[in-house]
């Protein structure tokens, strides 16, 4: 902790606000999503379909609008984002304690990604030119440990007001967001935006999408990357699949422990790991080891190493080995994770030519998106086989490709790209 606050003071004050400030966006959020598809349900009533429809349509707006949201922070610039997506956020989850309606649920949801996808981009944008070249790494170090006591913190809070009220958790929420963009509107200092063409705003956005699309390195990157956030998404659907394998209805403990487990070792680990990275590897060099203990995490939680009395779900070894891998294999994809994310957020920088960064990383968590859901269906099909081995060494081998892919981007040269060359590129 000492050693959190010391490295979190060297930052200038808008460095650390914007740390604070993904705290607090994530203390908001995950005080309130991961009891929405409850309250839809059994609160309102809804059948499965509406419930799959509201939340889907969160999903859908925050992913598909990241690459907007990323190009107007960029032209207009980071703070006004930033500010609109919590003043959003503000509406968003206001409109969905008091919304009984489908529509409004809709519109609610839509508001609330798509709030999102306006401050996602331009946070990481503002954090990464505030930081600078040199410290960029451990900024995004420091900021993932804020990151991620949010997600702890935040589903603990939520619990505690259900028990008033479903509605007390959202105004909490609401109150956190509205919070925010009044202390950012006042004490975060506005930077000039990016991109100050004269061309007509189309045809500017146009040109400079048409300058990704033609970055190679970069969509190479974003590519092999791509599994990335594959593997790190099955903590919401492999791992609660598994344990319902084992444990049948009574997995919210277990599902529980494992989401604390991988908070926890994301917050222990991430300045340690940062800074052995630092001494020891390259930027591309660590990516890749993170890639590769990821896709290792999946190997303790395969079934045929406890044998057939985990399937069966009758002996109590077997439950407490199950277990133990499960915890594993979360802690495991946080390290990992935890590895790679500071060297992955510099890589984008460096391979954006440090021009348009908010809609590069825009552009990234839109194909992030893309891949989550597309691997989520994957996964799911796997188990749908019966082979209860298959998806697990799927996941297994997804993060050891991934790796060579960045290991073979990294001896080709394209993570090394010439900015002269990236910024005339297109």
């Amino acid at each position: 902790m000492k050693g959190l606050r010391a490295q979190v003071a060297s930052f200038d004050p808008a460095v650390r606000l914007l740390m604070v400030n993904q705290f607090a966006i994530n203390l908001g959020f995950y005080m309130l999503m991961p009891y929405l598809a409850d309250h839809l349900g059994h609160g309102l009533g809804l059948a499965a379909w509406a419930v799959g429809l509201v939340l889907g349509v969160r999903n859908l707006s925050q992913q598909g609008m990241f690459l907007v949201g990323g190009t107007l922070a960029d032209r207009y610039g980071c703070k006004p984002m930033i500010l609109a997506g919590c003043g959003l956020r503000t509406v968003a989850f206001a409109l969905l304690g008091f919304a009984q309606s489908l529509p409004a649920l809709i519109v609610a949801s839509a508001l609330t990604g798509l709030a999102g996808a306006l401050f996602n981009p331009a946070v990481r944008a503002y954090l990464a030119a505030e930081a600078g070249e040199e410290r960029r790494v451990e900024a995004f170090a420091a900021f993932n440990v804020f990151y991620q006591a949010g997600i702890l913190v935040g589903p603990l809070a939520g619990l505690a007001l259900l028990a008033w009220d479903f509605r007390a958790v959202c105004a909490a929420s609401a109150v956190i967001f509205g919070a925010l963009a009044l202390l950012q509107a006042r004490a975060l200092p506005a930077r000039a935006p990016a991109d100050r063409s004269a061309e007509p705003a189309w045809r500017a956005v146009l040109a400079d999408w048409r300058s990704i699309a033609a970055n190679r390195p970069f969509l190479l990157f974003a590519v092999a990357m791509s599994g990335s956030y594959v593997l790190a998404f099955q903590v919401y659907l492999a791992l609660p699949l598994r344990a319902r394998e084992v444990f049948g209805e009574r997995t919210g403990l277990v599902t529980g422990a494992v989401f604390a487990v991988s908070a926890l070792a994301a917050l222990s680990g991430q300045l340690k790991l940062t800074a052995w990275a630092k001494r020891r590897l390259s930027g591309p060099r660590a990516i890749a080891l993170g890639l590769a203990v990821m896709g290792a995490a999946f190997l303790p939680v395969l079934p045929g190493l406890y044998g057939q009395g985990a399937q069966a779900a009758d002996g109590f070894g077997a439950r407490v080995y199950a277990v133990t891998g499960l915890v594993l294999c979360a802690a495991l994809l946080a390290w990992g994770g935890a590895l790679l994310y500071p060297f992955e957020m510099d890589t984008v920088v460096r391979l954006s030519g440090e021009r348009l960064v908010a809609t590069y990383y825009g552009a990234y968590n839109t194909a992030s998106g893309i891949a989550i859901a597309v691997g989520n269906l994957g996964v799911g099909a796997l188990f749908d086989t019966g082979v209860v081995w298959l998806p697990w060494v799927a996941l297994a081998a997804t993060g050891v490709l991934c790796a060579g892919a960045v290991g073979l981007l990294e001896r080709g040269g394209y993570l090394r790209v010439p900015e002269r060359e990236l910024a005339v590129a297109g």
